[in-house]
């Protein structure tokens, strides 16, 4: 790597524990480390939000996958913006009605009381140390594919800067990094799309190349698996807690609901831009695992000076979405678990210094995870089998209906949870021999119990209401 790609490169690094550390002063409580205060407005929303999803799973992974199989697994993914654009339509702005929430398990004892809480806590902790493993991995993917030290290390370099401006700046570091960072991906990931267009010949040139099935919806994908990567990335990642943090962060409801829509918007456009990379990518390097893709074309396709920026931009990519998970992993834990069950009189400083505490911690676990992961993309699929066959229904019904009842969330929940783990680790491969997935399973296991239940408890009190008169 050139001298001057590696000088931007830690100059960009220095500028994050710079913008930490500035952050920290501004972080006087507990409501400052987990959503800045509730005055995010939407443009900055828009950019927070957007980077924070646009990972490595939408860049790396999308082009990796592009590489292997062409745009139909990006036709495929689009579900999750849409249901960004969906969210932000009719869901994030009914989540400013709910004062002082700070994170979804706030919002979950709301409607089904403490036991629901507690089990979103849970839930939500394992799976955003498992969308932070992933994130991780693809830091040491790039460090591994462009400086050229082995991966363990690149992932232990990234975490560790994402750690320090995290843990000490709380959400406002965050939000301030990830506007950096979405402006570096907004402008040298779509350079580098069109400068490797441009050296494989063109559009034109690009498409007569490469197999038709390349540019087909569905690819060589069945009905079955392409449904069951659509309804993945539909139910998988959305309304997650650090999502829900931003529509929360927003001083209203309009502020969330544009800032929300308008992001969906921009990612569907960036998963085209990371897809396309992967294509360009197979001609110019077919011989690569997929998940270089993109490290690889700008080491070698870019010109030096931008490739030092160009890489910072994909580090930034990766890193907006790690810190954003990192920090309501931590939020998620001291709010949802540790002050309500465990010492419910902790006072508001020593909850900010806890959860600075709980965030360092988390990101060494992450790491951990990231040391064993096999793919970017698995590691994320995997992740998404936590939320959405257990939180995810009864939170979206809640907000939507307004309903209370605290047995059928947690009997849904927990239904969810083991139909989905006997789906994907149970004796018999139940996936092949259905041709459902185990989140589609969980989620339907879930919905079934949560009416079933919350059904039977109206019977039940509607009964006992006719007994008393």
């Amino acid at each position: 790597m050139h001298p001057f790609d590696l000088l931007g490169l830690v100059t960009y690094f220095i500028i994050l524990v710079l913008v930490g550390y500035r952050s920290a002063k501004r972080v006087s409580g507990s409501a400052d480390f987990a959503v800045a205060g509730n005055r995010i407005i939407w443009p900055v929303l828009f950019a927070t939000l957007a980077a924070s999803f646009l990972g490595g799973g939408a860049s790396m992974g999308q082009a990796g996958k592009a590489f292997s199989e062409g745009y139909a697994f990006m036709f495929a993914a689009s579900a999750f913006p849409i249901a960004t654009m969906i969210s932000g339509i009719w869901i994030a702005p009914r989540l400013k009605r709910y004062a002082n929430a700070h994170t979804v398990g706030d919002i979950m004892a709301h409607h089904f009381g403490p036991t629901a809480r507690l089990a979103t806590g849970v839930f939500s902790v394992v799976f955003c140390i498992g969308i932070l493993g992933a994130q991780a991995l693809a830091v040491g993917t790039v460090f591994h594919a462009i400086v050229g030290i082995d991966t363990a290390t690149g992932i232990i370099i990234g975490m560790g800067v994402v750690l320090l401006y995290s843990t000490i700046g709380g959400m406002w570091a965050v939000i301030q990094t990830d506007v950096i960072q979405f402006l570096m991906l907004a402008v040298f990931l779509p350079l580098t799309m069109m400068i490797g267009v441009h050296q494989v010949g063109g559009a034109e040139a690009l498409v007569a190349a490469l197999p038709e099935t390349h540019f087909s919806i569905m690819g060589n994908y069945s009905v079955s698996a392409f449904a069951s990567i659509f309804l993945a990335f539909l139910l998988g990642e959305t309304l997650v807690p650090p999502y829900t943090q931003r529509a929360l962060s927003a001083p209203d409801a309009r502020h969330a609901r544009i800032g929300y829509t308008v992001a969906g918007g921009f990612g569907l456009v960036f998963y085209f831009i990371s897809a396309t990379i992967g294509l360009v990518a197979v001609l110019q390097y077919p011989g690569i695992v997929p998940d270089f893709a993109v490290p690889t074309l700008i080491r070698d396709a870019l010109p030096v000076g931008l490739t030092g920026l160009v890489l910072a931009s994909l580090l930034a990519v990766v890193m907006s979405t790690a810190d954003s998970y990192l920090n309501s992993a931590a939020v998620s834990f001291v709010s949802d678990i540790y002050k309500p069950f465990i010492n419910p009189n902790v006072s508001d400083r020593r909850k900010l210094w806890i959860e600075r505490v709980v965030n360092l911690l988390i990101g060494i676990g992450a790491v951990i995870f990231a040391l064993y992961a096999t793919s970017i993309v698995d590691a994320l699929l995997l992740s998404y089998t936590l939320w959405a066959p257990t939180i995810l229904v009864p939170f979206v019904l809640a907000v939507m209906l307004d309903l209370r009842c605290s047995r059928s969330a947690v009997a849904a929940m927990l239904a969810g949870a083991v139909v989905t783990g006997i789906w994907e680790w149970g004796p018999f491969a139940l996936q092949d021999m259905t041709g459902v997935s185990g989140l589609v399973a969980g989620v339907l296991a879930n919905i079934g119990v949560f009416v079933a239940v919350y059904c039977l408890c109206r019977r039940v009190s509607g009964n006992s209401a006719n007994t008393q008169a």
